[in-house]
């Protein structure tokens, strides 16, 4: 299948879920991701993350993020490990860390280090506060980037205490944008013949995505509050609801989404009610909606009406994960990929991009250093290679 990044090479310093996700979906494209990892340490510490482990240095939770890419152990610390190194990075487009801020220049992988070796090479940086930061040497995790920049105190019931995200979102829309910077930057590299370094910080990411609700406090002064039921804070009904056996988030997000809802659950009468005669009214009388809808909707189940609204209006089954990775429409997007240390086959989720309708091929995350004896022999050969899909 065709895979538009094919002929990239990226050279990645990277550990835990952030960086390691956003290089995985270059190496879904067809990049050639190779991983840099210090034998010595045990190379990428998600290696180490458990409570699930796949033999020596490998876990379910490495694997979970870097498929398809090769692994090179080297010591960037050692003279001899340096120089062959320094080899590899010229036959590179790009190479990218998610180090502390401070590290890059340490380890000297960053452009002003790197643009010695390779004029063009872009340097792709995903820390927890920047690189140019007084907060460049601070640890930091997606956590405490969601409690910092305000998102966990949007997040919740009212009445309950601030509420982190169900997964680390930060650090997958930081992995995403440190992605699409360095692809950004080498189409500009190969266009002028200079690289640069791209900078992506988690704590940017985490305050970028107040979105809209900033924009409302920076020119209007008001904070969103947080809203029951998860409801959003200017459209009703955009929800939850009670079911006869769960819940249901319905999103009436347009007018018309609000007329269909009513028509398919048999409750037009709504629509003649002054109470909710526009989104303003049923912003106005969310409580009184919501206690006439939940009453309405627990009558049946959340399957019940979702075979009246799916396609006709904006609603959706709170599934568990069970419920969510089991459903019809999720079985295409699994796979399952060959592994030494799981004979039945690992299955994951797979990437979210598609060429031409096509998910590319997948293969399972290297062991520490497995590709390092290849990868020198193309070094000696001058011919790029990668691990076939298993």
């Amino acid at each position: 299948m065709h895979q538009p990044l094919s002929g990239l090479r990226v050279l990645t310093i990277e550990q835990d879920g952030a960086g390691p996700y956003g290089t995985q979906l270059l190496a879904s494209l067809g990049a050639d991701v190779i991983k840099i990892e210090n034998p010595s340490t045990g190379g990428d510490s998600g290696r180490c993350a458990g409570p699930y482990f796949l033999g020596e240095y490998d876990s379910e939770f490495f694997q979970t993020f870097n498929r398809g890419k090769r692994s090179m152990a080297l010591d960037l610390k050692d003279r001899g490990d340096r120089r062959i190194f320094e080899r590899l990075l010229a036959t590179a487009d790009a190479c990218a860390n998610n180090l502390r801020g401070d590290l890059p220049a340490e380890l000297q992988v960053d452009y002003a280090h790197l643009r010695k070796i390779k004029p063009d090479i872009v340097c792709a940086h995903l820390s927890a506060y920047g690189r140019d930061s007084e907060r460049a040497h601070w640890p930091g995790y997606d956590y405490l980037m969601q409690a910092e920049a305000g998102l966990m105190a949007m997040t919740g019931e009212p009445d309950a205490p601030p509420t982190r995200f169900g997964m680390s979102m930060i650090d997958y829309m930081g992995g995403a944008m440190m992605a699409l910077g360095l692809v950004s930057a080498v189409l500009g590299a190969k266009r002028t013949g200079r690289g640069c370094d791209v900078d992506v910080s988690l704590y940017d990411v985490a305050l970028n995505q107040l979105s809209y609700p900033a924009t409302w406090y920076l020119n209007e002064g008001k904070c969103a509050e947080r809203q029951e039921r998860s409801a959003h804070p200017s459209v009703a009904p955009s929800q939850l609801f009670r079911t006869a056996d769960g819940w249901i988030f319905v999103m009436c997000q347009a007018p018309k989404f609000w007329g269909a809802f009513c028509k398919a659950i048999g409750r037009e009468d709504l629509l003649a009610n002054p109470a909710y005669a526009d989104m303003a009214a049923r912003r106005m009388n969310r409580e009184k909606l919501q206690n006439e809808l939940d009453a309405f909707l627990s009558t049946r189940t959340t399957a019940a009406w979702m075979a009246r609204l799916g396609g006709v209006a904006p609603a959706a089954p709170v599934n568990s994960m069970s419920c969510a990775l089991g459903a019809p429409e999720a079985r295409s997007r699994i796979e399952t990929v060959s592994h030494p240390d799981k004979p039945e086959g690992l299955k994951l989720v797979r990437d979210p991009v598609r060429i031409n309708g096509q998910n590319a091929p997948s293969c399972r995350a290297p062991k520490l250093g497995e590709d390092t004896r290849d990868i020198l022999d193309e070094m000696l050969s001058d011919k790029p290679g990668d691990r076939a899909a298993e």
